[in-house]
């Protein structure tokens, strides 16, 4: 793996929700061209994590930086070169596929919006479905097309909540050749799973995380479906011992 900078450098972040501290004084960094899993059980922190590196919530106490740029004074600037997809699409329900990516892309007030939504929809292969209602689209096509909404604007990091979450199988094949590509062509991936096969599959690293911490960081070269999940296990278990 080819690591050229850092595009994010989290540190010492916390989060709590009344007395349940969600996140413990956790320290997260990702590199360009990286595809990062973080990975966890239920409840672990995983969303929280996400939802804070994506500023899309704020953290209790830490601080984050973004290709060397500190969020704080610089949150517009930074928002620009991120993409979210979350358990909620973000989508309009009424309006047809393209309708919602022409609304996005005047949002982000982008130039040539029908070429954009177009190649988007090429993009995440729902070119047939640009005109249907997003709410008779099946659960795999609103998430290819939230997808397609969060790169709209070509955002250097995606963050991706449990993208597989609700997927039948030839809908995870489909989710699974599109992330590859997008890997492929030099964003960084941050995406929380509990699939140890789709992070083994094309990610380069997982980060374990356990009651608020990450406590294991793995380098996926070389490494199958059953050594990761044979790693988690072991590290997880003797965390929840410790």
């Amino acid at each position: 793996m080819n690591i050229t900078s850092t595009v994010i450098d989290a540190r010492g972040i916390c989060k709590a929700y009344g007395p349940r501290k969600v996140l413990r004084g956790l320290d997260f960094c990702a590199y360009d061209h990286e595809t990062v899993a973080i990975m966890g059980v239920n409840g672990a922190g995983k969303t929280t994590l996400l939802n804070i590196l994506a500023t899309l919530l704020a953290a209790d106490t830490g601080r984050c930086t973004y290709f060397g740029i500190p969020l704080k004074n610089h949150e517009i600037e930074i928002r620009r070169r991120l993409g979210l997809v979350s358990h909620q699409t973000f989508l309009y329900s009424e309006l047809t596929a393209e309708e919602n990516l022409l609304f996005y892309a005047g949002l982000y007030g982008l130039l040539g919006r029908e070429q954009l939504a177009a190649q988007t929809l090429e993009l995440v292969d729902l070119k047939k479905q640009r005109n249907q209602i997003v709410r008779t689209l099946s659960r795999g096509m609103q998430q290819r097309l939230s997808i397609g909404r969060a790169l709209l604007h070509d955002p250097q990091i995606l963050f991706l909540d449990e993208p597989y979450t609700g997927l039948d199988q030839a809908m995870t094949g489909r989710m699974r050749a599109l992330l590859k590509q997008l890997a492929e062509s030099g964003k960084t991936i941050i995406m929380s799973s509990h699939s140890f096969q789709e992070v083994s599959a094309f990610g380069t690293r997982a980060l374990f995380l356990h009651k608020g911490v990450i406590v294991d960081s793995v380098d996926l070269a070389g490494m199958d479906e059953d050594e990761l999940a044979q790693r988690y296990r072991t590290v997880v278990q003797m965390g929840a011992q410790g």
